[in-house]
């Protein structure tokens, strides 16, 4: 066993105050070791400068003393009877808690497997033997920047790690509120199919999140006449679901002199307001009181079940179809500016006529734009000829097959885009 050259006195005497490390990272020291005078002239450096100083004359001893306490810095002797330095530190390095201890050997091996034996079971440092007290200082002080920094980062992870479960449990807490706007929104089309003497109309709304900006609806304006909508706020989530939030109370306001599509006619008795003056009301509504940047694309029609006659207003939305009774799909309407996007927009409305058998399909653009593999769009052409597949089907069957369908093509369960569907059918 070799021993450390020259007196404790002169030792002492090397540096007579503790080293300037980051913190003071090592303030406890652990020093393992089968000689008691090698013991005690490392033990004697480490408490000169400012480092409690604790012995133990083998692993067993030490391993003892660590299962119930701990300390920042051990300095153990490689070759020692009963276990070995490596040894001890391996099964020191399995045992360790969440501090992270330095461990330091002191050997007068030179080889580098042998010191790759010691990295391997977990040794951060070598003292070679014979050793001087400025080379100890130089390691103790080499030890301390990592200790500072590994505890530096355990306390940032810390930090991080209670950041995340807080951004974890806002998440959770927003999912939930999500969860139960996108309940409200969907009761927003009370009742999916809507009969009358004359005819019947189903309605589909599919959000691609949780709340969306698509908003299908109706109302009834007299006995044989009746309002719906398709409306496509831009954007998505939230702010858009707020604004379909919004033009609901505006077009399906339980009370019809609340219904902005409603005026009192001759006599008081509610009736049709023209649609393209609705579609204005609300142009100026949302450009004056409301003032978002969101706009909105729509088509507001009203219907007589009694004649057929159908009036629209189609304002950037995607263009109506219309199914004859024979099968055949045309598209209706020439575009028309969105709502809400540019001050003093003109609306024009025009007419058709449906007849028994007929019907007519508003939709939003997640139908038309939605995309297969290859990137090419469903388009207009392709619900057309989902349409005319399903000339049998009728109400909430028919928007189920086109949903379906429009999911089919896109090869997934979900869509980019909310998809709402609605369909006016006349009775034959």
């Amino acid at each position: 066993m070799q021993v450390m050259t020259g007196s404790i006195e002169s030792i002492l005497k090397s540096g007579d105050s503790r080293p300037d490390g980051p913190e003071h990272a090592i303030r406890r020291a652990l020093v393992v070791d089968d000689s008691r005078g090698q013991r005690r002239i490392l033990a004697a450096s480490l408490r000169k400068w400012g480092i409690d100083a604790i012995e133990a004359e083998d692993g067993f001893e030490a391993l003892d003393f660590l299962s119930r306490s701990s300390v920042d810095l051990i300095v153990s002797d490689w070759e020692m009877p009963g276990m070995s330095g490596v040894d001890f530190c391996r099964t020191f390095r399995d045992r360790e808690g969440p501090e992270y201890t330095y461990f330091m050997l002191l050997t007068s091996k030179t080889s580098k497997g042998a010191i790759a034996d010691g990295l391997q079971a977990g040794a951060d440092d070598f003292l070679s033997k014979p050793f001087s007290p400025e080379e100890l200082r130089a390691r103790i002080h080499a030890g301390e920047r990592i200790l500072a920094m590994q505890r530096e980062m355990t306390r940032k992870n810390a930090l991080l790690s209670n950041a995340l479960t807080r951004i974890r449990d806002l998440y959770a807490a927003l999912d939930r509120d999500l969860v139960e706007a996108g309940k409200l929104q969907r009761s927003l089309v009370r009742d999916p199919v809507r009969k009358f003497p004359g005819g019947q109309i189903a309605m589909r709304l599919r959000p691609s999140g949780h709340v969306g900006g698509d908003l299908v609806g109706s109302f009834p304006v007299g006995e044989d006449v009746v309002g719906i909508f398709s409306i496509d706020v831009s954007g998505h989530g939230v702010t858009s679901a707020m604004m379909t939030a919004r033009l609901a109370s505006l077009l399906t306001a339980g009370d019809v002199s609340q219904n902005i599509a409603i005026r009192k006619g001759p006599g008081g008795a509610p009736e049709a307001r023209p649609v393209d003056e609705t579609v204005a009301a609300i142009d100026r509504l949302l450009q004056t009181e409301i003032a978002s940047d969101i706009y909105v694309t729509m088509v507001l029609a009203v219907a007589d079940l009694q004649t057929g006659e159908v009036t629209l207003c189609q304002a950037g939305h995607p263009p109506p179809l219309v199914q004859r009774a024979d099968g055949s799909v045309q598209a209706v309407g020439d575009g028309g500016m969105p709502v809400g996007l540019v001050p003093g927009a003109f609306f024009e409305s025009f007419g058709l006529v449906l007849h028994p058998g007929d019907r007519l399909l508003l939709y939003t653009d997640g139908a038309t734009e939605a995309v297969d593999r290859s990137g090419a769009e469903l388009g207009e052409d392709g619900l057309a000829r989902m349409l005319e597949g399903a000339r049998a089907l009728r109400g909430l069957d028919l928007l189920s097959h086109l949903e379906a369908g429009v999911l089919g093509f896109a090869g997934s369960d979900t869509l980019a885009d909310d998809l709402s569907l609605l369909v006016l059918e006349v009775g034959d």
